[in-house]
């Protein structure tokens, strides 16, 4: 609990760090150009899509006879953007972890190794294929989880369960790969991973949930569905600041346990070609 708590208090300070702000703008860039331009160019036909769709749901009929006996006349039309907005945002966030993972990162793990641990061994080097098919695997997986799943949406209690828990383990599976990618071997993530499960999908599951929140802005009023388009790069942008976030406190939390792992039971070099055999030293990490 200790190393969570600390490892999430200097994520929100590397937050702040000018080069993180940088890198932020390339997802932003990317991810909220691409949403922006389908909102802009489809959203009126995926609004015509989702009313004729609903037109024949006999429930619907009847939900709206009774508002429009209350005097609620609009209130199909906002429901139709809400399916639209609804049925959007799960991917924007898929989208979201995905630019991030690919474009943030990297560099962010290397910001927290130079500052902290200068001198961490290297003694495994992911190639960037490997790296970049590992995170698109999890990323396609994630959405096959989303369309499969999305049936149950309908269903209130799932509605608020599945999408986080499938964005949760997304983070999981592509940023805490990532913090360990160059340094630690196959065999030393396997035992991080089981040792430290706990708070590695604690971690997961608030990356999850967090996911969501920036789609709040759209209830705020019925004013902002109707300018849907252009606040989806609101949207956009905070999501990638959370998964950034998120990035950062695996790095620091993986990094940090690998640290402690090696100190604790230093091993031989001989996984790495070339490397002297011999129990490695490492300095105890600064801020």
């Amino acid at each position: 609990m200790k190393l969570m708590v600390d490892s999430f208090w200097r994520a929100l300070a590397y937050c702040l760090h000018w080069r993180v702000i940088l890198l932020s703008l390339l997802p932003l860039l990317l991810v909220g150009g691409a949403s922006f331009g389908l909102g802009w160019f489809f959203w009126e036909d995926a609004l015509d899509a989702v009313a004729e769709r609903i037109s024949d749901w006999t429930l619907m009929g009847a939900l709206t006879k009774w508002l429009s006996a209350l005097g609620a006349v609009g209130y199909r039309a906002v429901f139709q953007q809400i399916i639209v907005v609804g049925l959007s945002v799960p991917f924007v966030v898929v989208a979201s972890v995905l630019a991030v993972g690919l474009c943030m990162t990297p560099s962010m793990v290397k910001l927290v190794v130079a500052r902290r641990f200068p001198q961490l061994e290297r003694r495994h080097r992911e190639s960037a294929w490997r790296a970049a098919g590992w995170v698109l695997a999890a990323t396609a997986v994630a959405l096959v989880a989303l369309l499969v799943t999305m049936p149950l949406w309908l269903i209130p209690p799932l509605a608020l369960l599945l999408p986080p828990l499938v964005w949760g383990w997304l983070a999981y599976r592509v940023m805490i790969h990532d913090a360990l990618a160059d340094h630690a071997t196959p065999q030393e993530r396997r035992r991080l991973r089981r040792e430290h499960r706990g708070p590695l999908l604690t971690i997961a599951t608030a990356a999850g949930y967090a996911g969501g929140a920036p789609a709040l802005l759209f209830a705020v009023s019925p004013q902002a569905l109707i300018i849907a388009p252009i606040l989806v790069v609101a949207v956009v942008w905070l999501h990638v600041l959370l998964f950034a976030f998120f990035s950062l406190w695996f790095a620091h939390y993986g990094l940090s346990a690998l640290h402690r792992q090696r100190q604790a039971a230093p091993g031989p070099l001989a996984e790495v070609p070339g490397a002297a055999s011999g129990p490695s030293t490492l300095p105890s990490p600064t801020s």
